[in-house]
C-alpha cells in the first residue's frame, strides 16, 4: 500500500485568509483507493521553501501532491518549486501553450503574454491537460516516487485528481485495496471517560480506534484497511458493536448524524414542538434547529443576558404563544474563573432547571452549552 502527502501551497492560506478544502478532497479521495496518507502541510509562495518541503516529502513516502501556484502571475511558484526540488530546470511545452490559448479563446478572451508561464512545467514532466480552466497540471516521476501538481481551483483541482491523478496512480501502484472510516458520535460523557472504556480498543492495529474531542461531543473513529470495501465494513462492523456495548446510550448517531437532527427526531416521536430562548451563544442554536426544520417552532435569541428566573419567564411565554408542548432556554453566564451555564426545560406537566459549571476555554462554553441542551433533548 503505498504513502502519500499533500502539500497546499499559498501564502493566503497559510495566513489564515481563505481555509484550504482541497487537501480533505485529496485525503478522501486517497483514502478511498487504499493510499496511506502519512501528513498534510501547508507552505507559502517561496519556491526554496515549498522546494524543501517537497524534498523531506519524497523522503518520508512515494506520493507527492501539491495544490495551488500553478497561476500565471510572478508569485505562482509551484512549477520552479517542483524543478529544483527535483534538480531540472523547466522547460516550455508548445502543446501547452495551445491548449492555454484554445481555452481562452473558448471563454471569449484572450491570453496575455504572462499566461505563458503556464506552459512551463519541469523537464521530463508529464503534462496534464486541463479542460475546466486555464492551469495546466503535470506529473513528475523519480525513480520509484511520484509528484503531482493540482491547480488551487477547487473545481479544477476536483476534476483532475478524478479524471487524471487517480487513474494514473491506480495503474502505477496498481492500487487494489481501500481505507474506510466510520465515526461514532457520543454526547454526555468527556474524552476520559470514553477513554477509559475503550483504550484497550484504541490499541488496535487494524482497524484503528481514535478520540477527537469537542466541546461537550466526542467522536470516535473507527478507520480500516483492507482488499475491498466489504471487507472494510466487515472489520469496522465488529469494532462497532463492541464499542456500541461499551458506550451504550452516550452515542447518538454516525458519521453524518448531528445532534440537532437526532434531538429533533426525539420531539417528533413524542409528538412535541419545541421553541427556544437564548442568550450567550450568538444565535448558534437557533441556527441548527431551523436548518433541521421538523418540529421547531422558532427560537428567541436575546442581546442581554437575563437572571436565570427571567430566562425561565421569557421560555415560558414564548412556548405559550406558539403553542409548543416544549421550551428550551439556554444562557451562557461569563465569570472570573468559570463560565455558568443555566437551562430550562418546560415539558408536558413538568419544570426542570440545570446549572452546569464550565471551566474550559471560555471561547468554548457556548458551543459546551449548546451540545449539552441537545443531549438534554435527545434523553428526554
Amino acid at each position: 500500500m503505498p504513502s502519500a502527502e499533500i502539500i497546499t501551497i499559498g501564502t493566503e492560506i497559510l495566513l489564515g485568509e481563505i481555509t484550504d478544502t482541497n487537501s480533505r478532497y485529496i485525503a478522501r479521495c486517497l483514502r478511498d483507493d487504499g493510499v496511506d496518507l502519512y501528513r498534510k502541510s501547508t507552505v507559502g509562495d517561496n519556491v526554496q521553501r515549498i522546494a524543501e518541503a517537497i524534498q523531506g516529502s519524497m523522503e518520508r513516502c512515494d506520493i507527492v501532491i501539491t495544490t495551488g501556484g500553478l497561476g500565471p502571475t510572478i508569485d505562482d511558484p509551484t512549477r520552479d518549486a517542483v524543478a529544483q526540488a527535483v534538480g531540472v530546470e523547466t522547460e516550455y511545452r508548445e502543446e501547452l501553450w495551445d491548449q492555454i490559448q484554445a481555452r481562452f479563446l473558448r471563454f471569449g478572451r484572450a491570453p496575455t503574454e504572462n499566461n505563458r508561464r503556464q506552459a512551463y512545467i519541469p523537464s521530463g514532466a508529464i503534462p496534464v491537460e486541463n479542460p475546466v480552466g486555464t492551469a495546466p497540471s503535470f506529473i513528475v516521476v523519480q525513480g520509484n516516487k511520484v509528484i503531482i501538481a493540482l491547480p488551487g481551483v477547487p473545481r479544477e483541482m476536483e476534476y483532475l485528481m478524478v479524471s487524471a491523478a487517480l487513474p494514473y496512480l491506480r495503474e502505477r501502484y496498481r492500487l487494489s485495496g481501500t481505507i474506510k472510516a466510520r465515526i461514532l458520535h457520543t454526547a454526555g460523557a468527556g474524552e476520559s471517560q470514553i477513554d477509559d472504556l475503550i483504550g484497550d480498543l484504541e490499541m488496535l492495529s487494524n482497524p484503528t480506534v481514535g478520540l477527537a474531542a469537542h466541546s461537550g461531543q466526542v467522536d470516535v473513529r473507527i478507520t480500516a484497511k483492507a482488499n475491498s470495501e466489504g471487507e472494510a465494513d466487515e472489520l469496522i462492523r465488529s469494532v462497532e458493536g463492541e464499542l456500541r456495548r461499551r458506550l451504550k446510550d452516550w452515542i447518538y448517531g454516525a458519521d453524518e448524524d448531528t445532534l440537532e437532527a437526532v434531538a429533533l427526531s426525539n420531539m417528533h416521536r413524542k409528538g412535541w414542538q419545541l421553541v427556544v430562548v437564548e442568550a450567550g451563544l450568538s444565535g448558534e442554536l437557533t441556527r441548527r434547529l431551523a436548518a433541521v426544520g421538523t418540529v421547531f417552532r422558532g427560537g428567541e435569541v436575546l442581546t442581554e443576558l437575563p437572571p436565570p428566573d427571567e430566562l425561565l419567564a421569557l421560555t415560558s411565554d414564548l412556548q405559550r404563544s406558539k403553542g409548543s408542548e416544549v421550551g428550551l432556554g439556554v444562557a451562557v453566564y461569563p465569570g472570573p474563573e468559570k463560565q455558568d451555564i443555566h437551562i430550562v426545560l418546560l415539558i408536558p406537566g413538568e419544570e426542570k432547571q440545570y446549572a452546569r459549571p464550565y471551566g474550559g476555554p471560555p471561547g468554548n462554553a457556548p458551543r459546551w452549552a449548546l451540545h449539552h441542551s441537545l443531549n438534554v433533548l435527545r434523553n428526554l
